[in-house]
Parts: C-alpha cells; structure tokens; sequence
C-alpha cells in the first residue's frame, strides 16, 4: 500500500474468535447476500417489459439496497468495514478525465 493512502476505519468492536460464526460473520454473510440480490435484481429490472411486475420489483430492489446500505453503516460503526481514502490529485485527474468525455453526448454535452 502506497505511503501515502489512509485507512478509514472506525475502532473494531471485538468478537471471539473461534469456529463458530460471531456477530461480524453473520453480519458479513448478509451483507454479501444483499450485494448479490441488488445485483441480480439490477439485471432483472433491466429485462423486465411488464410494467406491473417493473414496479413491484423495483420496490424490493429499493428496499433490499437499503438493507444493504445498512449492514454496510453497521458494519463501519464496528469498525469492520475499513475503505481506503482517496488520494486527492488522484480524483482531480479522474474528475478531468471523465469531463472530457462529456463532448461526445448529444446536445452540447448536458445530459438531459
């Protein structure tokens, strides 16, 4: 890891370690879970041409990304989620980067 890069990261809330699943793995495990259905449900409504059934699947993807985004604060909290802070002059470049791209979309480059 690079000098220069920061973990953020919450003091970790300690759990025992042993064969047994604890707190943080079935946490985890869910977390993963949600992740995955999010995804999945992505794709469906992608596909879906049923406007009925687009609108009902659309409310449990909400709800599931929810779910998700809250195991995700829970973990942090616990300090069992740690992210890696974003090098500044890194993110100017990117930002640069991705504003060029904005002269290839219709009508002057707003998105609309």
């Amino acid at each position: 890891m690079p000098q220069n890069q920061q973990k953020i990261q919450n003091p970790e809330t300690k759990v025992e370690k042993n064969p047994q699943m604890n707190d943080r793995d079935f946490i985890n495990d869910v977390l993963t879970t949600e992740k995955y259905m999010t995804g999945a449900y992505s794709t469906t409504l992608n596909e879906l041409s049923h406007d009925s059934l687009y609108q009902d699947i659309t409310s449990i993807f909400n709800e599931t990304q929810d779910a998700q985004r809250s195991l995700y604060n829970l973990m942090f909290k616990k300090g069992w989620y740690s992210i890696e802070a974003a090098d500044g002059q890194k993110l100017q470049q990117s930002h640069q980067q991705f504003q060029g791209y904005t002269s290839q979309f219709p009508y002057d480059g707003r998105l609309q």
